[in-house]
């Protein structure tokens, strides 16, 4: 699968990235490629455009550790234009997984090749990993004495292999800033559309998600996915009481309440919440309020006392207390960043 240069690249052969303004990603490929993650990127960062002119917020490059033929896992292989080069110049850089990553994956020790390869990463730009990916990205030292997932089949030897890594093997992913894991295959796909969210916002990363045809958030983390066996032949589901809930952010919802829409006890409604969505009704209803909050903060002009009462949060004091531990920034801040009519 070789690309084929764009018209307007006619005039630069040499350059890697040919658009000043856009967010630059490269995605760094090894031998072993999985080519569904591989194509997750370009898929999810090349969907996300401005809402005012429609304009491409992101110039995504492929690279190796040299141009030209790399294997994939699959019945065919992949020929990529760029080596190393387009590392120093990326802003974020996706390590996709591969299976063949050697002693990477048995030692965790990076070739020198590739140790060369991450040195020349550009000070200051994010890093993320796609399933196995993080192997690379914690054997180059990025994750030590950080949070950080991976696939659940590989969380076990992934800690014994970096114990400096504070694995949590539960979650779809871990933003940790400038760094962000996710866990198997379609897990990237979620971190992906997180970040675009962070980059730009709630209304873009939505409208690659309907563009995609994927949800803009999926609910819980990666243990619902883990075979185990079933205490009983059939759970009863906590559909009802979240869909429920939804529809009343706005009003101080209790366990109880949501225990009896599911004529449950609240012990029994918890446990089955916890088995089936991955998280705590509480952590859950946190998560629905700061992004009902994030949506209203961007696309209308309630002002923050209005949106913290809409989202469920009571006060503003609550709400800025919310979000500043889950997004990093205040109310006042995300919107001026984030409205629609704020942005370039």
């Amino acid at each position: 699968m070789a690309v084929s240069p764009r018209p307007d690249d006619a005039d630069d052969p040499g350059a890697v990235f040919r658009h000043p303004g856009r967010h630059r990603v490269a995605v760094f490929v090894l031998p072993g490629v999985i080519p569904f993650e591989l194509g997750i990127p370009l898929r999810i960062f090349g969907n996300a455009r401005s809402a005012e002119d429609d304009r491409k917020l992101y110039e995504i490059v492929t690279c190796g550790v040299t141009p030209g033929r790399v294997r994939t896992d699959a019945d065919f292989d992949i020929v990529v234009e760029h080596g190393v080069e387009a590392l120093a110049e990326a802003d974020t850089v996706v390590v996709p997984a591969s299976h063949e990553l050697g002693p990477v994956f048995t030692d965790g020790v990076l070739s020198p090749e590739l140790a060369a390869a991450f040195a020349r990463f550009r000070p200051g730009a994010r890093t993320v990993s796609i399933c196995t990916g993080s192997f690379l990205i914690a054997a180059a030292g990025l994750l030590d004495g950080r949070p950080a997932t991976t696939h659940w089949s590989s969380a076990d030897h992934f800690q014994r292999l970096f114990p400096r890594v504070k694995v949590d093997p539960d979650v779809l992913y871990v933003d940790d800033g400038d760094v962000l894991t996710s866990a198997g295959v379609a897990a990237g796909i979620d971190v992906c559309l997180h970040i675009v969210r962070r980059d730009f916002g709630t209304a873009v990363a939505n409208a690659v998600a309907r563009r995609t045809v994927v949800p803009p958030h999926r609910e819980g983390g990666q243990a619902q996915f883990i075979r185990r066996p079933l205490p009983e032949p059939q759970l009863a589901s906590t559909e009802r009481a979240r869909s429920w809930a939804l529809d009343r952010l706005h009003e101080p919802l209790t366990l109880r309440q949501l225990a009896e829409r599911e004529s449950m006890s609240v012990r029994t409604f918890t446990r089955r919440f916890r088995e089936e969505v991955g998280t705590s009704p509480g952590q859950w209803l946190t998560q629905r309020r700061v992004e009902h909050a994030r949506h209203l903060l961007e696309s209308t002009d309630l002002g923050i006392d209005a949106v913290a009462r809409q989202a469920g949060f009571g006060t503003a004091a609550c709400m800025r207390q919310h979000l500043q531990a889950a997004l990093g920034v205040s109310p006042s801040t995300y919107r001026r960043t984030f409205h629609v009519t704020a942005r370039p």
